[in-house]
């Protein structure tokens, strides 16, 4: 606190700034939300050992080829882990007509936000319906 009656508000972190717009690119699949969110010479890899996308135009291409339509999906999320330009990322989607899964994501900011790499694990669970 720091006067009294008055309380210090909660200040986002930069790996909390990149995730609620990575949410909000992933609910518009707008391909410039896209865009901003990563360096031109990014790599986002889609699972550990996959062959990364490389550069800005790869990863929003992928993205729109193998999109999720908005309203099919929720995701609740929490940093896990932020030092420097690290940040890791546990949540869990699920698709309430088909599918869950827990996520981990894994990933390098640059100076302004934005991710220059960006690697995610999602491992299905049992679906709730």
């Amino acid at each position: 606190m720091s006067e009294a009656g008055s309380t210090t508000e909660h200040m986002t972190s930069a790996g909390e700034k990149w995730t609620e717009a990575y949410i909000e690119a992933w609910r518009s699949n707008d391909p410039e939300r896209i865009g901003a969110l990563f360096t031109e010479d990014a790599r986002y890899l889609t699972s550990p050992d996959s062959e990364p996308r490389v550069g800005r135009q790869a990863i929003v291409d992928g993205w729109l080829e193998d999109l999720d339509d908005p309203g099919t999906w929720t995701f609740e999320w929490s940093v896990l882990h932020e030092h420097d330009d690290f940040v890791a990322v546990q949540g869990r989607t699920e698709y309430p007509a088909e599918r869950d899964y827990l996520n981990l994501w894994m990933i390098r900011l640059d100076a302004e936000g934005r991710a220059t790499e960006f690697t995610e694990w999602y491992m299905p669970r049992p679906h709730s319906p």
